[in-house]
């Protein structure tokens, strides 16, 4: 039996002339590792931005375990991000000022109350757990973006949505970040990641397609 965790139907994403999505049907299933692939402009960010609740689709239904979010106002999407999602970026989008540990904190407060101690535990989770109280400029790109990860992990999301998360990495951290992600779905995190790397699209279970704002193909790894 399907348990399905995020279903769109028939979602478009229209800006003046622009279909950023067009008529897009998708479900993931909760647990699942999915990679979403295609060329710049493809509509892959635009897809994220709505699945990762900082966007709402122009036409189209978005459910999110259980709820139709496509109409939901920027607070409650809000709210429905803080308690569900975690979010991994390229840029990494860590404060400068804030030792690692509290860059994962920053997340907590966002969600409930910060608590060092978690936030600890999730830099040993991603290997980082003697780099707490560095500063992002005195740590390595691949190193940053752990920080992101165990940013993303602290909250006990249902879905975490990495874009392009080894994109500045070297292939070493590549392999560390992959890893973590493999981790995550044996214990039954549910990943969807845009990527243009072909090995990281082949680590997930299926990957879809898309070109000029549709859905052109899906691979089942």
């Amino acid at each position: 039996m399907k348990d399905t965790l995020i279903s769109l139907h028939d979602v478009s994403k229209i800006y003046g002339e622009l279909h950023a999505l067009d008529h897009v049907d998708l479900e993931v299933e909760r647990g699942e590792w999915l990679s979403i692939v295609g060329p710049s402009g493809s509509g892959k960010t635009t897809m994220m931005n709505i699945i990762g609740c900082m966007d709402r689709p122009s036409t189209g239904t978005v459910m999110l375990d259980g709820r139709d979010i496509s109409q939901f106002s920027a607070y409650d999407l809000t709210q429905v991000r803080r308690e569900t999602i975690g979010l991994v970026f390229q840029q990494f989008h860590l404060i400068g000022h804030l030792t690692a540990v509290e860059n994962v904190m920053v997340s907590q407060y966002y969600h409930s109350v910060p608590d060092e101690k978690e936030a600890l535990a999730a830099l040993e989770r991603v290997g980082l757990g003697e780099r707490a109280t560095h500063l992002p400029h005195q740590l390595s790109g691949g190193e940053q973006q752990r920080v992101c990860v165990a940013r993303a992990l602290i909250n006990h999301p249902k879905v975490v949505l990495a874009d392009e998360p080894t994109g500045n990495l070297d292939e070493t951290n590549e392999h560390i970040v992959l890893d973590i992600f493999n981790q995550l779905h044996e214990e039954g995190t549910t990943l969807i990641v845009v990527t243009h790397d072909a090995t990281v699209a082949s680590k997930a279970q299926r990957s879809i397609r898309l070109d000029h704002g549709k859905v052109v193909s899906e691979t089942r790894n």
